[in-house]
């Protein structure tokens, strides 16, 4: 039987410091004003979900496809990808965990965009759920204010969020691109 993405939300799991939120959560409920932690984990939350929304309905052979020539961005690429940094971030940096390399180093540092095979796309797919449970696991309790130290700067897991955010935000559009260019699905 060949593997197909799941229908997904916007709201991939739920947060250990409580009830994730959508952006639609917070604009129905006049939650534009809540606070910082819950405003940057609801962005953070929404584009991890629209990622894996752009998989839905798809099988491993179309996610590992390539639409957008010359580029080697590919749906499971952006998947395997977003694993890694997830891991990267949060619990690397931020929670200062020591893992073995995500995949193959051997294949250079796009293995997670080139080293693609269809057949593990489940795999693939639920490792970016779990990362994304493990790194909301990392942070629970902490304050935006802590910090850590890479390659002699400092960061708050605040920029963090913010770095997420955006690095969510680029790919999904880039996941916009291929999904249409696949299929001719469009929109959220």
């Amino acid at each position: 039987m060949t593997w197909t993405a799941p229908e997904a939300s916007r709201t991939p799991g739920t947060r250990t410091t409580g009830e994730r939120r959508t952006l639609a959560d917070l604009l129905t409920e006049g939650s534009l004003v809540a606070g910082e932690r819950e405003t940057l984990a609801g962005f953070l939350d929404n584009f991890r979900g629209s990622l894996l929304k752009k998989c839905a309905g798809l099988t491993g052979e179309q996610l590992a496809e390539r639409t957008v020539g010359p580029s080697n961005l590919t749906l499971l690429g952006l998947v395997r990808h977003m694993a890694k940094v997830e891991r990267t971030w949060f619990r690397e940096r931020f929670a200062g965990q020591s893992f073995p390399p995500m995949y193959d180093v051997a294949k250079g540092k796009d293995a997670d965009f080139e080293d693609l095979d269809p057949g593990r796309a489940g795999e693939d797919y639920d490792r970016l759920l779990e990362e994304i449970h493990l790194a909301d696991e990392a942070i629970a309790g902490a304050s935006l204010d802590d910090t850590f130290v890479h390659l002699g700067t400092a960061y708050s897991l605040r920029v963090v969020h913010v770095h997420m955010i955006s690095e969510y935000a680029r790919h999904v559009g880039h996941a916009d691109l291929i999904r249409e260019s696949l299929d001719g699905v469009t929109g959220s």
